[in-house]
């Protein structure tokens, strides 16, 4: 709602930046304090989360280029220098270069994988509320009672009740990083932590997307970030399941 929050001097503090860089303050902290828990590498966790972060600003800045990829032939500063980014780009960068990143230090990329799903989910949270303040990723118009009316200089259309679509998803990022932490306390098989997020974030955004009414791209009948979804679930869906899937039955019915 408000992105300029206070200044001190010519330095403004603003909502959007202010929620990122708590997120991933956040993420570092629950994630070193279970990797102490847990007896695995505070270095890693700190590392993995400094080369996330700057991949994944990267890939989600990138991702974005692509989205608006008519607009940055014509103006191409216009995209580069703007505040669009597109979550799905940092997330899958963010995860490859982690995955570089355990192969190089020699590390079990999904031990990691499994310790620093439900911080990757918490950061996620606090950036949604940093796109509240900033008033983008907005939904649609609405005549509900808890419609959102955003000031000028918002990125949101002015003046008119939206769903608060940020709201929505960052309540919804915080819920899969509990249900992370308390199916994480109980999953025997190494992967299945961090298989399920990308099972409940793809599903959950897919379904907002049907709520939102920012120009985000489209391919066909669903948003650019839905069709990622998409193969995100499916994908998850094959690893968490792929034992039942692709393990053949052993007989141990002996000879006669």
């Amino acid at each position: 709602m408000k992105n300029d929050l206070f200044s001190i001097g010519s330095f403004t503090i603003h909502g959007y930046g202010l929620m990122i860089a708590l997120g991933i303050l956040a993420c570092i902290a629950l994630g070193m304090y279970r990797s102490r828990k847990r007896n695995m590498s505070d270095e890693a966790v700190l590392d993995i989360a400094i080369f996330g972060v700057l991949f994944g600003f990267l890939g989600a800045k990138a991702l974005y280029v692509i989205v608006e990829f008519p607009d940055f032939l014509k103006d191409p500063m216009s995209v580069l220098g703007s505040e669009g980014f597109v979550v799905y780009g940092g997330i899958i960068t963010g995860v490859l270069a982690a995955m570089i990143y355990c192969r190089i230090k020699h590390l079990k990329f999904l031990e990691y994988f499994d310790l620093l799903a439900p911080s990757v989910a918490l950061a996620q949270g606090f950036g949604r509320i940093g796109c509240f303040l900033a008033g983008c990723c907005y939904g649609r118009e609405t005549t509900a009672f808890w419609g959102i009316t955003f000031p000028e200089g918002s990125l949101a259309p002015a003046g008119v009740k939206l769903i608060p679509t940020q709201l929505l998803s960052s309540a919804g990022d915080f819920l899969i990083m509990f249900l992370l932490l308390a199916y994480s306390k109980h999953s025997k098989k190494t992967g299945n932590v961090g298989f399920l997020y990308m099972l409940l974030y793809g599903v959950g955004r897919f379904l907002l997307e049907f709520l939102r009414s920012d120009d985000r791209g489209a391919v066909g009948i669903f948003s650019t970030s839905q069709f990622i979804s998409i193969g995100i679930v499916l994908l998850a869906l094959i690893l968490f399941f792929k034992d039942k899937l692709f393990c053949k039955k052993t007989d141990n019915t002996p000879e006669a």
